[in-house]
């Protein structure tokens, strides 16, 4: 394992993430030694300066991720850092089990959680003010003297500061000078505001003369403005999680404190080159984590930088940056535009850009196509959310015809219930494609797969290409109506072929009707996107 300290930025300024613990006690989240080793590696590659893995001797799972990532992880940039507390009451720093684990653990880096509370002093670990400063003491130096770096998380410190200033203060200058580089302010009920933490991050960095940091959670969705009003007030290390991930709502979010710092302050947190990884990041670790990346994330989201109105379209066809705070390719996001019912001629002139189009010179064309997007979200159609049905409008409007890949003479789906509660779903199609009728039947987990792989079967003998495609994502929704159960109905289909994502809508007065409509339109765009033309 290599600790990335000769490699990383100055010391003056600290990137600390808690992902492998903080961020992993979050509802929903529970990851594998696998799983914390390749999160690691990923927070490495974006360049944190430290990454708590865990505490090692209390959580099985913690001590073998600092045996694997002794042998298995090489940090470029990162110092991996163990979590502990501070030794039992009444005890010596010398011979607490805990302690020694935290050294056998091999990490470079300690934190130790101390409390900063008098009354969780007294009532959790029962014990005395007094008490709990030696044991503050005798761990940092017990560390210290075993070679290791040692921060300070003060637990619950400003409820704590406000209940008792004097003792709060005490225990930072406690740590300070037992020798511990860096002591951190908690907020861990998360219930700061940032003017609040301003004013006592100050008054600490004042009065004490120790080098703080700040570790936000975000029960008032402060997190982020907390850690931000912490730098502004002094502090130079900043503990959060990637996507905010964290028990109860969460911790302050990575990427938008760095994006903040970055280009904001014109900070200088990451090696060069790195802010451009920034959403690349955020959705790998996503994925290991097995939850959906927020769309709506400041920065990394898939909708940070989309466009909706045609007042910003255009706008942002003169400039950019009239509607956006940062070009988005300096955090390796993109822009997008969103076509709508509340598209205007800029709206779709952009997104036709986006898409390969150049329609600045036909006004009539843009006009065609605005009107034909409005009309068809009357009828429930949304093209925001499915762009490849939107580059299909656009292109039988700019081809002057539909492109027919094949011709459906009818579809027919049938759900069977069966003896036992078993269900048997049937499909057939039958079709015209290169000049042949062709009829297929498909069986599958509900009549829309089952009309999906009848689909298939009719098409991939004619078209391979079709092998690739995959169906990822299926929504269903029933339009606001007057008729109840005979509402119409949208569905929204995602396709992949391995390399990249597309969504089709369709809609119609049922719903097997309009996921045939979308599945027509998915099946037809992986063709043209594979560089077919239906006279191929």
């Amino acid at each position: 394992m290599t600790d990335g300290s000769t490699r990383h930025l100055d010391d003056s300024f600290h990137v600390f993430d808690t992902t492998l613990r903080d961020g992993a006690q979050r509802e929903g989240i529970n990851l594998t030694v696998a799983d914390k080793l390749t999160i690691a590696r990923h927070l490495d590659d974006f360049g944190v300066g430290f990454i708590e893995g865990g505490w090692p001797g209390a959580n099985p799972r913690d001590t073998e991720f600092f045996a694997r990532a002794a042998t298995e992880l090489d940090l470029q940039h990162a110092q991996l850092v163990a979590f502990g507390a501070t030794r039992r009451a009444g005890g010596r720093a010398a011979e607490d089990p805990q302690l020694a684990a935290l050294v056998d653990s091999g990490a470079p880096v300690v934190t130790l959680v101390a409390k900063a509370h008098d009354r969780h002093v007294e009532l959790a670990l029962r014990t005395t003010l007094e008490e709990n400063l030696e044991m503050v003491r005798d761990s940092v130096e017990f560390l210290r003297g075993r070679g290791r770096r040692v921060f300070i998380d003060c637990e619950h410190f400003f409820d704590g500061y406000r209940a008792n200033r004097e003792y709060a203060l005490a225990v930072v200058r406690t740590a300070h000078l037992a020798g511990a580089d860096v002591v951190v302010l908690c907020d861990t009920n998360g219930g700061m505001l940032p003017a609040g933490v301003h004013e006592i991050v100050a008054d600490v960095l004042t009065g004490t003369g120790a080098r703080l940091g700040i570790h936000a959670q975000d029960d008032t969705g402060c997190a982020v403005a907390n850690t931000l009003a912490a730098v502004d007030a002094g502090a130079t290390h900043v503990q959060c999680t990637a996507n905010g991930y964290g028990e109860r709502v969460g911790n302050a979010n990575l990427f938008p404190v760095v994006g903040a710092l970055e280009i904001k302050y014109d900070r200088r947190v990451l090696p060069p080159g790195r802010l451009a990884e920034m959403t690349r990041i955020s959705h790998a670790i996503a994925e290991v984590v097995n939850l959906a990346p927020s769309t709506h994330q400041p920065y990394v989201g898939v909708s940070a930088f989309a466009h909706k109105a045609g007042l910003h379209a255009s706008a942002i066809k003169v400039d950019p940056d009239l509607y956006q705070h940062i070009d988005p390719e300096r955090v390796g996001n993109t822009m997008r535009m969103l076509v709508s019912d509340m598209a205007g001629r800029a709206s779709v002139e952009l997104k036709g850009k986006e898409l390969g189009y150049d329609l600045s010179a036909d006004r009539d064309l843009v006009g065609r196509v605005v009107a034909k997007v409005k009309e068809q979200e009357l009828l429930g159609y949304t093209y925001e959310a499915a762009d490849a049905s939107f580059e299909l409008l656009l292109r039988d409007e700019v081809q002057g015809d539909r492109a027919r890949f094949f011709t459906l003479e009818s579809w027919r789906a049938i759900s069977e219930q069966q003896p036992g509660g078993r269900a048997g779903d049937e499909a057939t199609v039958k079709l015209w494609a290169k000049g042949e009728r062709i009829v297929a039947t498909g069986e599958g987990n509900g009549p829309v797969d089952a009309l999906d792989k009848a689909l298939r079967a009719a098409l991939e003998r004619i078209y391979p290409q079709l092998a690739k495609l995959e169906l990822v994502d299926y929504k269903v929704r029933i339009l606001e109506g007057q008729h109840g159960t005979a509402s119409r109905t949208r569905v929204l289909i995602e396709s992949a072929d391995g390399n990249a994502s597309w969504s089709t809508v369709g809609v119609a007065d049922n719903v097997i009707a309009a996921s045939w409509r979308a599945l027509e339109d998915a099946y037809t765009y992986t063709l043209l996107k594979a560089g077919l033309t239906p006279e191929d």
